[in-house]
């Protein structure tokens, strides 16, 4: 069963900063891409970061410059490092992979951390 796990959410101040972690189990392989999407309450799940196995990255235009995505040396971690944080940052964030098959490709969702931002 392919599972994806996140930690490192929480209660940060308004300019703080969190790491989120993501670990994939199950035997996956294949890995296209990982990435963070978030969504907030009312909002519509949103691209967060990207990064492909050839390296290149993705961000939203609203944490261009705070936020920065990595893999692990370990294949199946990806992390997000979020910095100067916002009270608008404040939303529920999913870990997310996309698994290369010969016939499609296959997405997988964690199940989601809140992170919030808040005085």
């Amino acid at each position: 069963q392919v599972q994806l796990q996140e930690s490192g959410g929480g209660l940060v101040q308004p300019g703080g900063s969190l790491r989120l972690s993501c670990v994939a189990s199950g035997g996956i392989s294949n890995i296209n891409t990982m990435a963070w999407y978030r969504q907030a309450p009312g909002k519509q799940r949103e691209l967060v970061a990207e990064v492909t196995r050839g390296g290149s990255t993705t961000y939203a235009d609203s944490v261009k410059g705070r936020f920065a995505i990595s893999r692990g040396n370990a294949k199946n971690w990806v992390y997000l490092q979020m910095n100067s944080l916002k009270p608008e940052d404040t939303a529920d964030y999913y870990c997310n992979i996309n698994v290369l098959t010969p016939d499609y490709g296959m997405d997988y969702w964690g199940k989601g951390i809140l992170v919030t931002v808040s005085s």
